[in-house]
């Protein structure tokens, strides 16, 4: 965990620094996610950080699920570089993973067969929604009877409530307005490029690049009512919203006792 001599945690606190600039309600969302696993879950629950990043989740879950073990699985190089070097294993209680959830068989390279919980944060929007619909269905056979998903992300309100779409919309820029106005204050793009420019991290930029290059062509952003119908469509039992700021929602799923 965090030592004054490693300097990869400086990146881990400008990365939540920057984060911040478009969650504001960041930290309250971790927590209820926290708050709902922990009075969910066995204590020896196995629980994956789906599109873990460099950890931010999985970083704030070990002391709140203490006897938990956890599978932090993502596709970025870079992120997955700055998890292991900062929370490494966690005396034997996490296992770093890369995976690509737009491979079919991306379940296969998981150390088990069932987990108790999978939680994601800020990420599955970006997947197009034939991926999203496949995943979950995926999920649904990974998690044991009883499990549960949290996804925390933005999902858009539908079309149908306009007012709602502009709401979201113009308070999410005032926001970010207001974050980037503070002195030292860097954004999403501020930050990756100052990581690739620090000396050694030529390569494992090049990869990253590689391997998000479908990104670009393909840039996706799931609506709630997608979002929900996907779950229950894969067979979750019981799916709404646990928690939620404008289209900043905790999405709970629970597979039934089947």
């Amino acid at each position: 965990m965090k030592t004054d001599d490693n300097p990869w945690w400086a990146w881990r606190q400008r990365w939540d620094q920057q984060q911040e600039v478009y969650l504001p309600y960041r930290e309250q969302r971790f927590d209820v996610m926290l708050d709902v696993a922990a009075q969910s879950l066995p204590a020896d629950a196995v629980v994956v950080d789906l599109c873990c990043g460099l950890g931010s989740l999985t970083e704030r879950a070990l002391p709140r699920l203490p006897t938990a073990r956890l599978i932090a699985v993502d596709l970025d190089p870079v992120l997955l570089r700055l998890g292991r070097e900062t929370i490494g294993d966690a005396d034997g209680r996490v296992e770093w993973l890369q995976a690509d959830l737009t491979a079919a068989d991306w379940t296969s390279r998981l150390p088990v067969e069932h987990v108790d919980a999978v939680l994601s944060t800020t990420a599955l929007h970006y997947l197009p929604a034939e991926d999203l619909v496949r995943l979950y269905r995926q999920l649904h056979q990974l998690i044991n009877p009883g499990g549960i998903v949290l996804n925390g992300d933005h999902m858009a309100y539908p079309a149908r409530l306009p007012t709602f779409r502009a709401l979201a919309e113009t308070t999410g820029s005032r926001w970010y307005d207001q974050a980037m106005a503070a002195p030292g204050a860097e954004n999403f793009g501020d930050w990756w490029r100052a990581v690739a420019d620090q000396p050694g991290m030529a390569e494992l930029m090049a990869e990253r690049e590689q391997l998000f290059a479908w990104r670009a062509r393909r840039e996706a952003s799931a609506e709630y009512l997608l979002q929900r119908a996907a779950l229950e469509e894969a067979g979750f039992r019981e799916v709404d919203t646990v928690w939620q700021h404008l289209d900043n929602r905790v999405l709970l799923a629970r597979r039934g006792n089947d």
